[in-house]
């Protein structure tokens, strides 16, 4: 830490210095009662002498004043590793809420659910070894689990030593996840500590190293288990109590704090394990109305606390104060009582009659006293729930049920155990205004099992989750977080779209709803088209107007008042897991789709918001979590589905197509693809599906050279049914369903239209007519490629411009037909796909080679063009032939292995550079010649790895049959310069190591790399091919009938249906079902119906665990 983050600490906290010698009587004058020594006061104390002379008791606030602290920063024990501590010297009068803050803001301790503050067994008394037991199994333990601060001296003696060996064995056994759950803070008193002097520095330390050494008795080191110390300065040097007074006002202070978004102020538990006399004073904590647990059987203070409450009868109270003192009266009755529970642990007191009314003060709030036996059989935990509850009935005079106070601490410490076995046991009737707060509280902090809780002790989520209250639960998400980001991103968009108009700014601001519509536009942006924007409804906004006209829209809504606040969500569950998901909560995001509808379509679409802000995810650990969340999700839909077509395999293909009001009209397959979830598409009933549409209305196991012969020969095709089987089966199972108008054509009308319709009939036709345009074109090039015009070109070269025109109206075709609403997403989205680009080159390179060979200035270089994109041309094959199931998965291990070659190539470029480069200059002294440089320092290297070494050009000692000169003046004009031999022997060694590098290293670490790809992809190449396959049926099932060129008459057929007879196309019907209704409706109750039957078989085989029945038996 800087120390300039530090320097306004001295400004704002002070220490304070005796000013006043006041002569202690037992050291004959050389001691003041502060505990210094005469020597150690300044001038001024010592001289004032009328003050000590009139003044018999030492007082810290009269006797002494505050300066600029001079010890802060970080601690840093010798010998106890790197981990620091922070302290800081204060004055006893210094405002607590100052301290609170440092710890929290500066040193950037975790905000505390519970404040646990010990005392007592200070000294150098030996501790009970089983309160040593207690603290460490009890105490620390019930800290991690809460998240609580422990408070005690921090000094290494006493009960302070032993809470933090404690604190040290529990961090070995937990993560350091957990461990900073747990933090222990000492508070103890400056004059106390040992070696103090180590700690001053007034500009701050940074860290200060201080020695752990044996304390003489006055003072004592402080405990390096300790991640902070306040160490509180009254004036006084080796007197205990002065940091009383500054620790009861923290706690109190601390104790009207609220943790985060909790419902309830931070607990403080006060706990009491043995103490001397002195430490009575505990009756300052019972005025403040803090509870105590004491530590029964713990020895001295603790064991006469527990006894009087546990055995002086209580009816004794009831007329106490009321009575007058005299004999036999109930007041005297108790007075007696309790003075002699006094003299049998104290019996050496002096004065007892003050011990005793003291120790009746006490009882007097015995009410906030709990006792605690180590041989009870509560946990230490719910001991301490039970008594922070006990003490809150004492401050809430009025509550509905007395149980929510309770159930309140139980969510801010997360512990559900507790709230299943105490409060949900079946013995509460619990009511939905007691559950409501906590609900909230459970979803904002991020508890899904006290949701679950809720939800199964009759909270109903319809009535629970209004809009308004969603709205709330988005006004939770940190503005630091990915989403808080993106959120306020959009806002800003928002106001730059209102041009002027008046709107709330403010990100969440309730009054406006700007968190629901902020959504919406986070939404759009992270699920693109895949489905229609969600909640634009709210405020009346068409789901098909642009984003700029919605913006202006929601402007204009939002000043006028928004009863929609008030409406009950239309799906509650839905409505969560998007919220749960947009913020990276696995297990609530689980929960929530557990309990929405529509379970296969819920789990994609959230792998698919995942995968997007895994994107837009700069941390290393946000991100790598979102992608095992996604991944996690993409494994549920695969699960949840197959357990759906086991089941039955026709309504898992509707599941599929269908499309969702859920989800704003989206489909599986549409939002799986958009996902890329590669493993729910390798599924076989989602490839059944896509061989059914890939087939249409035809046999799965027709051959393909009967469609390859019908299309070729078409009178071949059956003009009556009877013989119709002969050369090709359809099937008859979806005809009807899926084209309307079959119905009204003859019977072998239909079928034709069934033929030409399937889009495997659509793929044989491109794949013929593809390897008929490539033989033109080879044609053309090879054979009938004529000068430019007038003599050129020649008839089949103007057809081949032809067949090329009728590409590029395809590729118009494709790019306009999408979903996008602008020109600019449209582009966007057909140039996403690699194939798309290499198409648009083609047909560039195409064009600019036609244009070229037109001119005899550059006839040569269109040839060349066109001889290039032949090339590019060809390599489109290997789009066309990955659907099929041997080549796809070789075709994808090929793309792998290219890029892996690319990275060869780097290092080999390197490599050859640096050879090519160094042989070039040793051998030849000057040559001007671009291209024989080029060809020496680059092809020549080359070639050498293939094994054309031309030794009698690189050795000068080999006899080279070429003319060459040392003048200058004919190298200049192009002759071949002679050889330097001076370095030739260095060449040689350079051949050597050059052919060890390439030929060895890097050609067997290329075959290394490209075998370990190989076997890598191997693996689930299969299921690379499976998703890929999708977007070529899809590519093939859209496409016109007719392949390139007679495409041109489709393209025709289809301007004049779509623009002129305003026809819509049925093809994609096989791709989005839309059901209503009754159909509708069963079809997500049989879908709720499977998921029931995965999420049951998948808690019956983790029960079947070990480790789980493990637990089930050692809970038993």
């Amino acid at each position: 830490m800087p120390k300039q983050d530090l320097s306004w600490i001295p400004n704002l906290l002070k220490k304070r210095v005796c000013t006043t010698f006041v002569e202690d009587s037992f050291s004959n004058g050389s001691r003041c009662q502060c505990g210094a020594t005469r020597d150690s006061h300044p001038s001024v104390a010592l001289g004032d002498y009328f003050s000590a002379a009139i003044v018999s008791h030492w007082d810290s606030t009269q006797h002494s004043s505050e300066q600029p602290t001079d010890a802060y920063g970080e601690l840093e024990f010798a010998g106890a590793g790197k981990r620091h501590s922070y302290f800081l010297r204060l004055s006893s009068t210094t405002d607590p809420s100052v301290v609170f803050n440092i710890m929290r803001q500066t040193w950037k301790l975790g905000q505390p659910n519970l404040v646990v503050s010990v005392v007592g067994g200070e000294g150098r008394s030996k501790v009970k070894c089983w309160v040593r037991e207690v603290l460490r199994q009890g105490l620390v333990k019930a800290a991690q689990s809460t998240g609580a601060w422990i408070i005690t001296s921090g000094l290494k003696e006493g009960i302070g030593k032993c809470v933090g060996e404690a604190v040290r064995d529990h961090a070995t056994a937990v993560s350091s996840v957990n461990l900073n759950k747990v933090v222990p803070i000492g508070v103890a008193p400056w004059g106390m500590v040992h070696n103090r002097v180590q700690l001053v520095d007034p500009e701050g330390s940074f860290p200060t190293k201080y020695f752990v050494q044996s304390t003489p008795r006055g003072t004592c080191s402080l405990d390096n288990n300790y991640k902070a110390f306040l160490l509180v300065d009254d004036g006084s040097e080796g007197r205990k109590g002065g940091e009383v007074g500054f620790r009861g006002r923290l706690e109190d202070y601390i104790s009207r704090q609220r943790p985060g978004s909790a419902s309830i102020d931070i607990p403080v538990l006060n706990m009491l394990i043995s103490g001397e006399v002195s430490m009575v004073e505990v009756k300052l904590a019972l005025k403040n109305s803090m509870p105590w647990l004491v530590l029964a059987g713990s020895g001295g203070l603790a064991n006469l606390v527990s006894d009087i409450v546990e055995n002086v009868q209580s009816d004794l109270m009831s007329t106490f104060g009321g009575a007058e003192e005299e004999e036999g009266s109930p007041k005297m009755v108790l007075r007696e009582r309790i003075t002699t529970k006094v003299k049998n642990h104290f019996p050496s007191e002096q004065d007892m009659d003050k011990l005793v009314d003291k120790v009746l003060s006490i009882y007097q709030n015995k009410d906030l006293i709990s006792i605690y036996h180590a041989e009870g059989a509560d946990d230490f935990d719910t001991v301490m729930l039970k008594v922070l509850v006990q003490a809150s009935k004492h401050r809430v005079s009025v509550t509905t049920n007395p149980y929510v106070d309770e159930l309140k601490l139980a969510v801010t410490w997360n512990r559900v155990d507790i709230a299943k076995s105490e409060l949900f046991s079946g013995n509460i009737d619990w009511k939905y205004e007691d559950l409501e707060e906590s609900m909230t509280d459970a979803l904002e902090n991020d508890k899904p099992q006290f949701v679950r809780l809720f939800i199964d002790n009759g909270l109903n989520i319809v009535n629970y989750l209004t809009y308004s209250r969603l709205e709330g639960l988005y006004d939770s998400i940190s503005k630091t977080s990915q989403v808080g980001m993106l959120l306020q991103h959009f806002l800003e968009e928002r106001i730059n779209e209102s041009n002027g108009q008046t709107c709330h700014v403010s990100l969440y601001e309730v009054r406006s709803g700007n968190g629901q519509i902020l959504v919406s536009l986070l939404l759009e942006n992270l699920l693109g088209e895949v489905c229609q924007p969600f909640y634009r409804y709210l405020l009346k906004v068409e789901a098909a107007s642009t984003r700029r006209k919605a913006l202006k829209k929601i402007c204009k809504v939002l000043k006028e008042e928004c009863p929609y606040r008030q409406v009950m969500c239309k799906h509650p569950w839905l409505c969560l897991f998007l919220w749960a998901v947009l913020q990276n909560r696995g297990e609530m995001a689980i929960f929530c789709w557990e309990m929405c509808g529509e379970s296969v379509l819920t789990a994609l679409g959230g792998c698919k918001i995942l995968r997007e802000l895994s994107k837009l995810e700069t941390e290393t650990d946000s991100k790598l979590s979102m992608k095992e969340l996604a991944t996690k999700f993409e494994c549920m839909a695969h699960d949840v589905f197959s357990t759906c077509y086991q089941t039955k395999a026709n309504y898992s293909y509707k599941l599929l197509i269908r499309k969702s009001n859920l989800w704003g009209g989206a489909t599986c397959l549409k939002m799986a693809m958009a996902a890329d979830t590669r493993y729910f598409f390798s599924h076989d009933g989602v490839q059944s599906l896509l061989s059914q549409i890939w087939w249409g209305d035809m046999e799965r196991g027709t051959e393909l050279w009967k469609l390859a012969l019908t299309m070729i020969i078409p009178p071949l095709f059956p003009q009556f049914p009877c013989i119709f089987p002969y050369i090709i089966t359809v099937s008859l199972f979806s005809g009807s369903a899926m084209n309307p108008q079959s119905g009204k054509c003859p019977f072998w009308v239909s079928r034709w239209k069934q033929f030409w319709y399937a889009p495997v009939t659509s793929f044989i036709g491109n794949v013929v007519m593809y390897f008929l345009f490539l033989f033109l074109y080879a044609y053309v090039l090879l054979v009938d490629f004529k000068p430019p015009p007038p003599e050129g070109p020649a008839v089949s070269e103007y057809v081949l411009y032809f067949w090329v025109f009728t590409f590029i109206c395809e590729e118009i075709r494709e790019t306009f037909i999408v979903d996008s609403k602008t020109f600019c997403q449209r582009l966007m989205l057909y140039f996403h796909d690699v194939w798309n680009k290499f198409d648009v080159l083609a047909i560039s390179l195409f064009i600019a080679g036609l244009c070229c060979r037109m001119f005899s200035w550059s006839f040569n270089t269109g040839r060349g063009i066109l001889c290039m994109d032949y090339m590019v041309f060809t390599l489109r094959l290997i789009h066309i032939f990955a659907i099929h199931r041997q080549l796809g998965p070789q075709i994808i291990i090929l793309g792998k292995m290219i890029k892996d070659a690319f990275f060869f190539l780097f290092f080999l470029g390197v490599i050859l550079s640096a050879y090519g480069v160094a042989s070039q200059a040793l051998l030849y002294q000057y040559d001007p010649s671009p291209d024989r440089v080029f060809r020496r320092v680059l092809y020549r290297p080359y070639l050498h790895i293939f094994g054309h070494i031309p030794v009698e050009e690189i050795d000068t000692g080999s006899y080279w049959d070429r003319d060459c000169t040392d003048n200058l003046t004919l190298i200049n004009e192009g002759n071949e310069p002679c050889r330097d031999t001076s370095h030739n022997w260095l060449v040689v060694i350079l051949l050597v190591i050059f052919l060890l590098v390439t030929n060895i290293l890097l050609v067997n670490l290329l075959i290394a790399t490209f075998s370990y790809t190989f076997s890598k992809v191997q693996e689930c190449s299969d299921t690379y091919w499976k998703f890929q396959r999708y977007n070529l049926i899809v590519e093939y099932h859209f496409r016109p009938t007719l392949a390139p060129p007679f495409i041109i008459l489709s393209h025709i057929n289809l301007l004049i249906k779509r623009l002129l007879r305003k026809v819509p196309s049925t093809k994609h019907h096989r791709f989005a079902l839309r059901l209503k209704g009754r159909d509708a409706n069963k079809l997500v109750k049989w879908e709720t119906f499977q998921k029931e039957n995965f999420l049951a078989l998948e808690s019956k085989k983790r029960r079947g665990n070990d480790s789980e029945r493990l637990k089930r038996m050692t809970a038993k």
